[in-house]
């Protein structure tokens, strides 16, 4: 028996508790099932080799209520792939596992991500399964990103030599075949018509050096094909064995005197085949680095080395990865800071561009954070280190970006679906097709071939499995690029599909602080004495309103005066005495107090308040002196952002909890469509889904802590975020540079990462909708022309670059509102 607990979802009293109780105790296999309303939590006594914990999640959906198993996620670097129908056997080999909930594998990154119970499986068994489906496997943190990136670079001076070496032999192997054909002369020993038998074994010797440099599409082609999952290895493997052994058997007839067959042989299809699906192999792996290049870049923003500064004040070069939290290192002038950290002493001024986007460098002194990989402008500095590793801000991003170029949009399944029956279909088709030329179209044996050999090997899937995962890679890699993370490929496919945009007002549309913005004097006092005089009252207020008058001071360099007798007075202002006056700072209910007339300010007043600023005016004794205004003012980059939507077509509406009065007035400053003011926290859930209600596709735009729930709730949750806390969880998309205008900038790199997908899918799938027609002798059939094998190899290869190609035209991306944000 195994006894395991599991946190339940949706539970409100102790009815439920007695549902899920009674449901899970009346399974088969179960001995016991306890649920404890206070800690949420379902403990359960049961058989494991008669139910699972899936089973029992199954059970609890069906009362009503929802089971988290214990899910481990984590990511395989796979090798041996060769196309997508690879990927989907080693899918399918590890989805039927027990206790995997999801596994994706990407062709493109040659990665698996798994979600599993840790409490039922564990990594090694995921490692088993995919090297018993003719794969191998290894978790990704065994898997060093140097060791990865050399090996791939190894795999691709490989391919190069295994065709440099394939060519030396297939161009003469080809010149030898064709040339009489075409008529290139040929030596005279060699001749088809007087020395049959020596031409023959002349195209043999030169093709079996060809067949043992690619070796390889043999080996892992017959092996898929063995276990029942033929790949596209499977494909070259069977026509170019085709070829060769009905070329083997035709020279063994000329070799009995029937010179007839001499010019029937297929050695050079099979060499040439087996050398241009080489070539387009390395192109391939080519392009497959290019779309890496957005990790590979972040990757080297971090620097190797730290500088150490030991108990004894000895400074010592370290290595990053050799830094724990609460070491003391020293960042000199022109130096990128090694780790996330807080300065403990000296001063600098920090280019914080590549997380923040902020061009100018800013300003640090003791006490402040600073973040890795940015770089230390000026002055020298001693911090403490806080997060190392992969705790970093820097890692944090690759991190999401990884898992994003990982996962798969939902676009993707079908190509999936498709790819994952359609080499067994290919095989099928080019048998099917042979025979019915040999047999019924009685055509002989030698067209039968051709037939045969041009439908296994234009058929390869690979561009159908590299069509989506490219595009993906290269749109997130440029997500990153411009300061916006995508989380994943839902995510990315889903932000095209928004048609409308909510936006948060404090801290998203507007600065999230106040600040002083009018000053007006209504007498002899000019208004740096009306700004002084105020500053000075609200020396003794913690109120942000106060802090925002004081700063308006301290920026104007103004000195301020000790107060006595500080008194809040609630819901009107504050009262102080000053050099024996008595001081009033507050609304128009304060002054009316004190006997104070406002006249000609009220209209001011009113002005100001329509503007969505609060006016305070500023009285002594008797006297009306002056008013300040403060106001969270409208961040600089909120109304072009706001314009960018609008010129994309989208609806712009903003949320708040503020008054009507302020939210409607900031909604007319930056051209909102729709203001919807005075929602409390926990009711702007509500509100986003009762606009999903009207058909709406939402994208809710927020600090990624007040309003989490309202981003999950939205179909898309697009989270401001300041670069140092990029995983913020209820969000799908993460802008690190917490600018407005990358909102717009996400919206249009989904549009045109989805549009490059669907052009990728089209041109994939019309390859073959066309391509296996024609080789299955389609337009013979009306007198056209018969595919030649070598084309056939040629034209798959080209397929599979083509898409390649095609998603690296993403690297061109730049934002339409570029021009406004330099």
């Amino acid at each position: 028996m195994t006894k395991a607990s599991y946190p339940i979802i949706g539970m409100s009293c102790a009815s439920c508790a007695q549902t899920i109780e009674r449901a899970v105790s009346g399974m088969d296999a179960v001995d016991e099932a306890n649920v404890n309303l206070a800690t949420e939590k379902l403990t359960v006594s049961y058989d494991d080799k008669r139910l699972s914990p899936k089973d029992i999640a199954a059970e609890v959906a069906d009362a009503g209520y929802q089971l988290e198993l214990a899910e481990e996620k984590e990511t395989f670097a796979i090798t041996g792939m060769s196309c997508a129908s690879c990927a989907q056997t080693i899918e399918k080999a590890v989805s039927d596992l027990d206790g995997v909930e999801t596994a994706n594998v990407n062709l493109a990154t040659e990665e698996m991500q798994v979600a599993y119970d840790s409490d039922h499986l564990t990594s090694h068994d995921i490692v088993q399964a995919v090297e018993a489906a003719g794969y191998q496997a290894q978790t990704k943190s065994t898997v060093k990103r140097e060791d990865k990136k050399e090996r791939k670079d190894a795999q691709i001076k490989h391919l190069w030599r295994r065709f440099v070496g394939s060519a030396i032999f297939a161009v003469p192997l080809l010149y030898l075949a064709m040339g009489d054909m075409v008529g290139l002369p040929v030596p005279s020993a060699l001749d088809p018509m007087a020395h049959p038998l020596a031409f023959a074994l002349t195209q043999l010797v030169l093709v079996l050096p060809v067949i043992v440099l690619n070796h390889e599409f043999f080996t892992t082609g017959f092996k898929a094909l063995f276990k029942g999952h033929p790949n596209m290895d499977s494909l070259v493997a069977l026509g170019t064995s085709a070829a060769v052994l009905y070329s083997l058997f035709l020279t063994w007839k000329i070799s009995q005197g029937d010179a007839s067959y001499a010019m029937r042989l297929y050695y050079e299809s099979a060499g040439v085949i087996l050398t241009l699906i080489t070539l387009g192999r390395y192109f391939e792996n080519v392009s497959k680095g290019k779309t890496c290049e957005a990790i590979q870049k972040l990757m080297d923003l971090a620097p190797d080395t730290a500088r150490l500064v030991r108990e004894d004040g000895q400074v010592v070069e370290v290595g990053v990865d050799e830094l724990q939290p609460g070491d003391i290192l020293q960042v000199r002038p022109g130096e990128k800071i090694p780790v996330d950290g807080e300065i403990i002493k000296g001063q600098s001024a920090v280019d914080e561009s590549m997380i923040t986007g902020e061009s100018m460098p800013v300003d640090k002194k003791v006490g402040d954070s600073v973040v890795g990989a940015s770089i230390n402008s000026n002055g020298s500095f001693q911090m403490k280190a806080s997060k190392v590793g992969e705790d970093t801000s820097l890692a944090q991003i690759v991190r999401l970006v990884e898992e994003a170029q990982g996962s798969k949009a939902p676009i993707a399944r079908m190509a999936d679906k498709v790819s994952g029956v359609f080499v067994p279909i290919v095989i099928v088709l080019a048998i099917l097709s042979a025979l019915a030329w040999w047999l019924i179209g009685g055509e002989s044996w030698n067209f039968a071939i051709t037939i045969l050999v041009s439908v296994l090997i234009i058929a390869c899937p690979c561009a159908l499995g590299l069509a989506t995962p490219t595009a993906i890679m290269v749109g997130t890699g440029k997500g990153a690029e411009n300061g916006v993370l995508f989380k994943s490929g839902d995510a990315l496919e889903t932000a095209q599909e928004v048609t409308t945009i909510v936006f948060d007002k404090t801290g998203t549309i507007t600065e999230g602080k106040p600040v002083l913005t009018d000053l007006e004097t209504y007498s002899d006092l000019s208004q740096e004495e009306v700004l002084r005089l105020s500053a000075s009252a609200e020396q003794g207020s913690e109120h942000p309103l106060g802090q925002a008058i004081i700063e308006g001071a301290q920026e104007a360099n103004l000195v301020l005066e000790d107060t006595e007798n500080f008194e809040a007075l609630s819901g009107r202002g504050i009262h102080v005495r000053l050099a024996e006056h008595d001081i009033f700072l507050g609304n128009a209910k304060l002054m009316a107090d004190q006997g104070i007339a406002i006249g000609e300010a009220q209209a001011q007043m009113d002005r100001l308040a329509a503007e969505g600023k609060t006016p305070m005016l500023l009285g002594r004794d008797q006297e009306l002196l002056g008013l300040v205004a403060v106001a969270d003012t409208v961040k600089s980059d909120s109304q072009a952002a706001i314009d960018a939507l609008h010129e994309m077509g989208l609806k712009v509406v903003m949320l708040t909890g503020d008054n009507r009065r302020t939210a409607e007035a900031i909604g007319r400053q930056v051209g909102i469509d729709q203001v919807i003011s005075e929602v409390l926290p926990e009711d702007k859930t509500r509100e986003v889904a009762k606009l999903q209600g009207q058909d709406h596709k939402v994208a809710m735009v927020g600090d990624g802590i007040n309003d989490a729930p309202a981003l999950a709730q939205a179909d898309v949750g697009i989270a401001i975020g300041s670069g140092t806390d990029v995983a913020i969880e209820s969000a799908d998309i993460v802008l690190m540079r917490s600018s407005l205008l990358d909102v717009p900038t996400s919206i249009e790199l989904s549009r045109a990462t989805i549009k490059n997908i669907k052009e990728n899918l089209f041109w994939a799938f019309a390859y073959n909708v066309l391509g296996i027609p024609v080789a299955m002798g389609l337009l013979h059939i009306f007198g056209g022309p018969l595919l030649n094998p070598m084309i056939a190899g040629a034209a798959m290869s080209f397929s599979s670059i083509s898409v390649l190609l095609n998603a690296l035209r993403l690297k061109r991306f730049k934002p339409s509102n570029q021009e406004v944000k330099a």
